[in-house]
This record gives C-alpha cells, structure tokens and sequence, in this order.
C-alpha cells in the first residue's frame, strides 16, 4: 500500500454550515419550503441533483439545473471560508507525506473550491491529485473518478485505499477493487459499513497512521 485516497466532505473536512446554506439559500429561491440541519447534512456527498431529488421528492432535470446553478452561485461565495478542515488534519496529512504515501482525494464537491480550502490551510501542494465533481461524468459510487485519480497519481487499485465516512465511500471502493477505511465523522453509523467489510472504522480521520501501521503489521482487527 503507498497511495491513500482520501473523500473530502466529513472525512478531512466539515462543510456543514455551507452547505446548510446554500441549500437553502436555493430552495428559498426557487419558492420550495426550506430543509432542516439534518435533511441538509444528510445529502453532503451527494450529487447535487440527487441532493434536491432528496430534500424535495420532486424528480424534475429542470428544477434540478435551477437548484444545482443557485446552489454553486451561493457556495462561490460562502462555502470555501464556512468550511473547516477537522482539527488534526494537517498534521495527519504531514505525518503521511513523511511516511512517503502519495495522497489524492476524491469528491463530488468541485475541485477548485477543495483548492480554495486547502489553501486556507497552506496544504496545496500536498496531495498528488484531487479530482472533483466537474472532471467526471459519472459521480461517486461509479468508478470513473477512482480510476482517473490513480491514473493521475501513477498508481493502482492494488496499491492504494479509499478513507471515507460514507456508504457512497464505501461502494465506490468495492467497485474499484480497493479496500476501505471507514471514518465515523459522517452522518453513517458504526454497523452500517459491515456488509463491505472494511480494513477498519475510525472515530476520526487523525487516526489513521496508527491504523495503517496496525494493518501492516496485521495486528488490526476490527470485526470479530
């Protein structure tokens, strides 16, 4: 294993208060009825069409272009500086670099804002490749962004893991054929992430250098 790669919202990342922003600054736009704290944190992760499918049942490509447009327009604005990297990551991030595994991460959230928040935190040029929500087709779980990362990376599926703290995570790494990392900071609960068997379940992301040194030498068990 020399390459981890990382989700971004609720595994590095807390955007919550962003993205409880601009949802509603779009529904309130578009005259639908404004969604809670946890209807709004319930969809970080998710494509942004499949996000207002969620919040407002209604299936309709139009009304999802007009959300997904008022959505981006509202989160140029507010999200890079609302969202906060979770307090150890840097130093995690640092730890890893020196233990010289390449790093990437992949999200549905657009590349260049995931640039604006690491910049924040002096981290750009610490990951070998990030690809976003606008460099693939088909979002998470397919696994047309995993396989551009490692391409872009130079590595592959035998060599590297996915870290992340959903069940979205979770499938895009079964369909890639890597194992995964579970993290717990997320909306998705200890047993949900069973059926995929992962390497481990992480109440933080801070925990993984410890973790990864447990797999090596297989000493780490999570399911018993």
């Amino acid at each position: 294993m020399k390459t981890i790669i990382f989700d971004f919202d609720y595994t590095l990342a807390d955007s919550s208060k962003g993205v409880f922003e601009c949802i509603n600054y779009a529904l309130s736009a578009m005259g639908e009825q404004k969604s809670d704290w946890k209807g709004c944190c319930d969809t970080i992760g998710l494509p942004l069409n499949i996000a207002y499918n969620t919040l407002t049942g209604n299936v309709d490509p139009e009304r999802e272009s007009e959300f997904y447009g008022l959505f981006v327009e509202r989160a140029d604005q507010v999200m890079a500086e609302s969202t906060e990297l979770y307090e150890g990551v840097p130093e995690m991030v640092e730890e890893l670099r020196k233990r010289e595994f390449g790093l990437g991460i992949l999200s549905t959230k657009f590349r260049y804002r995931i640039n604006q928040i690491l910049g924040r935190y002096d981290l750009m040029g610490a990951f070998s490749a990030i690809v976003g929500g606008e460099d693939v087709e088909h979002p998470k779980p397919h696994p047309e962004g995993l396989r551009l990362l490692l391409a872009r990376i130079g590595s592959t599926s035998r060599e590297a893991v996915l870290v992340g703290d959903s069940i979205t995570d979770a499938k895009t790494a079964h369909g890639g054929n890597l194992p995964f990392i579970a993290v717990l900071t997320g909306q998705t609960g200890h047993t949900e992430f069973k059926d995929f068997n992962p390497l481990a379940v992480l109440e933080s992301v801070i925990e993984l250098p410890n973790a990864l040194e447990m797999v090596r030498n297989q000493s780490f068990k999570f399911w018993t």
